[in-house]
């Protein structure tokens, strides 16, 4: 039937070229076509019969390229990512003003268009560094394809050191077996230098032009980079939010509105992030004489039998054992280990820290957020929870009774708070998100070629710039 109907077409196509110069009556009995009838037969088409079938005739034109059919073309071929890609068109673009609101709304988008940009998508690296794990692989896959122990290997690439940074980009070519030149590339520039002040604006900016200029040199054409907390919001199909990044040296949680960080409301950062998590099981490990061999054996139990109670106390009357083979190093069983650990986030005081719990930081921000937004939107109601020891189960419950016993029932009212719906990539899966939207690179990078001829001016009045 698809064949037939692609020869049908292609047949139309080539002979209403000719009958129109010969005679317009043809062309004419072409547009009287049952409009219904047509459009059934249009929507079984393959995109490229449905362009075909355009050239027609005008009619036939107009019937083929409206967005609804379009749109079920999209739906079809992208029936997973449907939503993500619904979500980044219509509250990414920036011709939509809408598109940051806190309650989504159903916008017109221009699907032809949408469908003919995403076709001509040019191949993207994404690179999602930290100061623990750095997540890299190419925007057409579904997660990242690979990671660098950057806290082994290259130390804390938070630092603004160009030799440093180019260093852990060009081990990620090499790895990856390609060229910069071969693709643009979009980067999760880290959450550090929280506050507002004069200072740390510097060191922002310094940062990001090292950034830049590290990538440009090694050969990149375009380069975007955005902050890992927006990225991680991105993830989640929201543009404002608390995000709450358990992140490996610290906890940081960082109010989003507009896809811009509101350092004026405050970034608030916990002592305490996986690394310490890791360290405090292997502290309750070594008190209960378990002996292990290797760190590696004890980050393992944590992402596997680790959990955070709802109730701890209650918790504790329970038997809570449980076993993990963990390869070469044996079998171990935890007990009152296992929500022992995640407890730290709660009650740093346990593993002798004078730190924030984390309910109290997210309790400070929402707020902060509170006293201060004049939008009406309740913005800050909405926690998304990103990093790799945020996938700890029983954490979205415990925050969430945590925040209802210390926030007054108007701030609470409403509160939704996301897990990691993509595991510990969730900022990787955001810059995913932003490069395959149908207007990329156009719209989000900057090119070597301006870069150059501008100067470093061009990153700080961009509308994504994170100073």
């Amino acid at each position: 039937m698809a064949t037939l109907l692609r020869r049908f077409f292609k047949s139309l196509a080539l002979s209403s070229s000719a009958s129109q110069e010969e005679s317009p009556e043809s062309a004419h009995s072409l547009a009287e076509f049952p409009d219904d009838l047509l459009g059934a037969v249009l929507r079984q088409l393959s995109p490229e019969d449905l362009a075909t079938a355009s050239l027609v005739c005008k009619s036939w034109h107009a019937s083929a390229t409206e967005d609804s059919i379009w749109e079920a073309i999209l739906r079809r071929e992208t029936s997973s990512w449907w939503p993500f890609v619904r979500f980044m068109e219509a509250y990414l673009r920036p011709e939509f003003s809408q598109r940051f609101l806190a309650i989504p709304v159903e916008l017109e988008l221009p699907f032809y268009k949408i469908y003919c940009g995403r076709r001509s998508l040019q191949q993207c690296l994404i690179i999602d560094g930290g100061s623990g794990y750095c997540k890299y692989g190419l925007a057409n896959k579904f997660a990242p394809e690979g990671k660098l122990a950057t806290f082994l290997e290259f130390g804390n690439i938070d630092s603004p050191l160009a030799p440093r940074l180019s260093n852990l980009y060009q081990t990620i070519l090499n790895r990856m077996k390609t060229k910069a030149s071969a693709q643009p590339v979009v980067i999760s520039t880290p959450i550090c230098q929280n506050d507002d002040t004069d200072v740390a604006l510097a060191m922002r900016r310094q940062y990001r032009e090292t950034t830049f200029n590290v990538l440009f040199d090694l050969g990149f054409p375009a380069v975007c980079a955005v902050n890992q907390a927006v990225l991680a919001l991105y993830s989640a199909m929201r543009t404002s939010g608390i995000v709450v990044n358990i992140g490996f040296h610290v906890t940081s949680v960082v109010p989003v509105y507009n896809g811009t960080v509101m350092r004026n409301i405050g970034v608030e950062v916990i002592g305490q992030g996986a690394l310490r998590l890791t360290g405090y099981l292997s502290e309750l490990m070594h008190q209960n004489g378990t002996n292990f061999t290797s760190m590696y054996a004890i980050r393992t139990l944590k992402e596997r039998l680790c959990y955070v109670a709802e109730d701890y106390e209650a918790e504790l009357l329970k038997d809570t054992s449980a076993s993990c083979d963990v390869g070469d190093d044996g079998n171990f069983v935890l007990k009152h280990e296992r929500f022992k650990t995640g407890e730290l986030l709660f009650r740093p005081w346990l593993g002798g820290m004078r730190a924030m719990g984390l309910h109290h930081a997210v309790a400070l921000c929402m707020e902060h957020c509170a006293d201060l937004d004049s939008s009406g939107e309740e913005w800050y109601k909405t926690i998304v929870l990103t990093g790799g020891s945020a996938c700890l189960p029983g954490i979205k419950e415990r925050l969430a009774k945590e925040l209802r016993y210390y926030l007054p029932v108007s701030l609470v009212e409403g509160m939704t708070i996301i897990p990691p719906l993509h595991g510990p990539h969730g900022a990787w899966i955001g810059a995913k998100l932003l490069s395959d939207m149908s207007s990329f690179p156009r719209e989000w990078c900057v090119s070597r070629k301006k870069f150059r001829k501008v100067g470093s001016s061009i990153l700080h009045a961009m509308a994504f710039d994170d100073s």
